[in-house]
């Protein structure tokens, strides 16, 4: 048990690492071309470590029943890590500092366009399967309902703001291949581009997260009842204010 524990946390470390690590490499125009291509390897290598850790949960991926949850949270993780090798084979095929080796494995041309449209996939699925273990993890954590209320409430403004910055991004073009080369600010500060990109994957962490509590995931039956409401309300009421913010906008 003491076993499982500690490769549970690990698991968790990792992925707040690779949380952290993602947002830095959606930041291209704050690290440069040189620091990029570093945290890449770096969160190549972490992903690699994460599935080694993850190794009985393959062992275990044609065994038993797969309720709704389970087909969800399987889709995801194998998406992510899919998605995730793409971006890393790619981005190594253009590298020119950490493994320049590599450079020209691919064409150059299909490298780019494919490496710019697998990271955005990479970062909106990271933050999906992120959201369907939020439940999990705070399952134990006990709090007031109005509190539990008010920062449900937060979270879904917050989100809806995320969506609104999502739609109003390129990241729209890169993640449908409509763009061959990537569109950076180099005027704005890293507080602002960070601050936008948390915003977004507060959207697909928040989305995820209910999309986890409509399956019922660590709910007892009217519990479950009452929050597959409440996280419709949630994710509609999200979706319809990033929406409004889009168009309203100019």
């Amino acid at each position: 048990m003491q076993g499982n524990n500690n490769g549970t946390l690990a698991r968790r470390i990792i992925d707040v690492v690779l949380t952290v690590l993602m947002l830095c490499l959606m930041a291209y125009q704050v690290t440069g071309t040189l620091l990029h291509e570093w945290i890449g390897i770096a969160m190549t290598l972490m992903v690699i470590i994460h599935q080694i850790l993850n190794r009985k949960w393959y062992g275990a991926f044609f065994k038993g029943k797969y309720n709704a949850y389970r087909i969800i949270n399987t889709i995801l993780t194998v998406l992510v890590v899919l998605s995730f090798a793409f971006t890393a084979v790619c981005g190594m095929s253009m590298s020119t500092h950490a493994v320049p080796f590599l450079y020209g494995i691919l064409k150059i041309s299909f490298a780019r366009r494919m490496h710019l449209s697998m990271s955005v996939w990479s970062f909106i699925l990271m933050g999906l399967h992120l959201g369907v273990h939020i439940p999990a993890i705070t399952a134990k954590i006990k709090m007031p309902g109005k509190l539990k209320t008010l920062l449900g409430i937060i979270f879904c403004a917050l989100a809806g703001t995320g969506l609104f910055l999502f739609l109003r991004s390129v990241m729209t073009q890169y993640m449908f291949f409509r763009s061959a080369f990537a569109f950076f600010d180099y005027e704005r500060s890293g507080i602002s581009v960070f601050g936008e990109n948390i915003l977004i994957m507060i959207f697909w962490v928040f989305t995820g997260t209910h999309v986890a509590l409509l399956c019922g995931k660590n709910n007892g039956k009217e519990e479950g009842k009452n929050n597959t409401l409440i996280s419709v309300i949630y994710v509609m009421a999200a979706v319809i204010l990033g929406l409004v913010l889009h168009f309203a906008v100019p």
